[in-house]
């Protein structure tokens, strides 16, 4: 990923993780939810309404489900159901993404931390944790701890402060337009794996198809690359 010289590089001072849709495919979980809760209370919903909410944070959603589906429910209680959704749905199958996992221990091996960044709430966030080895990640920033969730900086510029790194220092990997927008704004190089939305090139960041086979020497090398 990068011409410069293996020998050259230096390892990120930690790789800042999203969960849904990079880590692992829970978007097609989301999707079914939402479809789901809006048939149940007589709503519309469609395909282009489910993209247009990946990578956001849950209470926008909430209430964009609420307004665009016409439903008789408060924007939190449409999270809550689609967050109990999906969770039931995880503990019956956690569907990870290609080379996240090894991805994850490689840089365990390397001693670079990992934080997860996500705009998922607590409860299922530490379900999919739990099917990772322990120690993967150092820390976790949930979307229902923060005041002002993707594409704001706050997540990523929180992880930061509790590793204790410059942010321009670390690399973020996203899968979507919103949770890109939320790392550069943090001023994290980003490694975007496109998936469910397309993610197109621009400053800041390094677009791929897959994770299969990046090593924690690629991410120097993108890092170096965009900070270059």
């Amino acid at each position: 990923m990068s011409a410069l010289p293996e020998e050259n590089l230096v390892l990120p001072a930690a790789v800042l993780w999203d969960l849904d849709g990079t880590i692992v495919d829970t978007e097609p979980y989301w999707i079914e939810c939402e479809f789901a809760l809006v048939a149940a209370h007589g709503g519309t919903w469609s395909e282009d309404h489910a993209r247009a909410l990946v990578g956001m944070n849950l209470p926008y959603s909430g209430e964009y489900i609420r307004e665009h589906a016409g439903l008789d429910l408060t924007g939190e209680q449409v999270v809550a159901a689609l967050i109990e959704g999906v969770v039931e749905r995880v503990r019956e199958h956690v569907p990870f993404r290609p080379g996240a996992q090894d991805l994850l221990a490689a840089l365990g091996d390397a001693g670079v931390p990992c934080a997860l960044v996500t705009m998922s709430y607590r409860d299922l966030a530490d379900s999919i944790v739990a099917c990772l080895p322990d120690g993967s990640f150092a820390t976790t920033v949930c979307g229902d701890e923060v005041d002002r969730g993707k594409p704001h900086p706050e997540p990523y510029l929180r992880a930061a402060a509790l590793l204790g790194v410059d942010p321009a220092d670390c690399v973020a990997i996203e899968d979507s337009p919103t949770g890109v927008a939320s790392a550069t704004a943090a001023g994290v190089p980003v490694l975007a794996v496109e998936h469910t939305v397309p993610v197109l090139p621009a400053p800041g960041r390094h677009v791929v198809k897959t994770l299969e086979g990046v090593t924690p020497e690629d991410l120097a090398g993108v890092a170096a690359a965009l900070r270059g």
